[in-house]
């Protein structure tokens, strides 16, 4: 077509070309019409538009035109011949149209009535075999509903013994995961109990055990040292019991000699030697009677009036208790003071 189209077109102008073309396509159109009648054409475009497509199209592709589509706007004549086709044409379709119009309404109303007789009917029908299909729906429900209650409740059952087994297997899942933290716990326990005894042993024990050797070869050294000074002591001891011993002794017969003299003197004087004795004594009870006295922080004496007050009171007091003293000894040991300084005195 390209080589058609250099052929036949160099050299001329868009114009010129476009020209050629329609030239080419009146050419053919003015052929097919004059094959066809003016009713055939007027009636029928699209097979005039189609004869002078397929035969215009063939002959531009030869010249290198290709022909894309080929459409009639519009055909008329200047003798108004084809718009009185037109005309008739117009009420020939009118009229063909109120006829088709009366004989759609007769067919109508035929076809309403039918369809009418034929729609009670159907009700009916359709009222019974509703009636029939609710009776069928409510026994097929019945049985349907015994069969999913049936199926429900062994679903129930099986899901609630699925449960069970679940959470069985949970509670093994769960004891499971337990005993192994419980396992994890015991190692990490024991690791950190190793580790404790590791760091026991560093830090506590190696010193401990250097600490407790000082302490033992100190506490042995202590001992030997003790023993040493107790072993002298021991011997001081002794040595000094022997000498309190001997002391003892010797005062032991000084005594026993100065008793057993008392005696001799006892027997050699009897009375004087016992008055002797009660009077060496006496100041001792004295001291023992005043004692109280010298330590008590104040005295409070009730007084009746009459006689000495104040610190004379209290001298008076301590007199008059002296004074009762040999009555006291006289019940006491028997021996009257003043009877035995009127006797002679007796020797051997």
């Amino acid at each position: 077509m390209l080589a058609a189209a250099c052929q036949m077109f160099l050299g001329k102008t868009e114009a010129e070309i476009a020209h050629i073309a329609l030239e080419t396509l009146e050419g053919h159109q003015r052929a097919i019409m004059a094959h066809m009648t003016v009713e055939e054409i007027y009636k029928d475009r699209q097979k005039f538009s189609e004869q002078v497509f397929k035969v215009a199209s063939s002959d531009l592709v030869n010249m290198g035109i290709s022909v894309v589509s080929y459409t009639l706007k519009d055909i008329h004549d200047d003798q108004d011949y084809l718009h009185s086709l037109g005309k008739a044409r117009t009420a020939q379709v009118q009229k063909d149209a109120r006829i088709g119009e009366a004989e759609a309404k007769r067919d109508a109303g035929i076809r309403e009535a039918k369809a009418k007789q034929e729609k009670v009917s159907a009700q009916y029908l359709s009222e019974i075999e509703m009636a029939k299909a609710q009776r069928d729906y409510e026994l097929k429900k019945a049985a349907y509903d015994i069969e999913v209650n049936t199926r429900r409740a062994q679903a129930d059952l099986a899901y609630q013994l699925q449960v069970a087994k679940t959470k069985q297997q949970i509670e093994e899942q769960r004891v499971q995961v337990q005993v192994v933290e419980r396992a994890q716990q015991v190692a990490v326990q024991e690791q950190e109990i190793a580790r404790r005894e590791k760091e026991l042993e560093a830090r506590v024990r190696k010193p401990a055990e250097a600490e407790r050797y000082k302490l033992e070869r100190l506490a042995a050294a202590e001992k030997s040292q003790l023993i040493m000074q107790a072993e002298a002591e021991a011997e001081s001891v002794r040595m000094r019991g022997e000498a309190e011993a001997f002391a003892i002794g010797a005062r032991a017969r000084a005594e026993a000699e100065q008793m057993a003299k008392k005696a001799e003197a006892f027997q050699l004087y009897q009375e004087a030697a016992q008055l002797d004795m009660l009077l060496e004594k006496l100041p001792q009870v004295a001291e023992e009677i005043s004692g109280p006295l010298t330590s008590a922080n104040k005295i409070t004496l009730v007084s009746s009036g009459s006689g000495a007050m104040g610190a004379a009171k209290v001298t008076g007091e301590v007199l008059d208790i002296l004074s009762r003293l040999p009555e006291s000894v006289e019940r006491l040991t028997g021996v009257s003071i003043s009877q035995v300084n009127h006797k002679p005195l007796r020797t051997a």
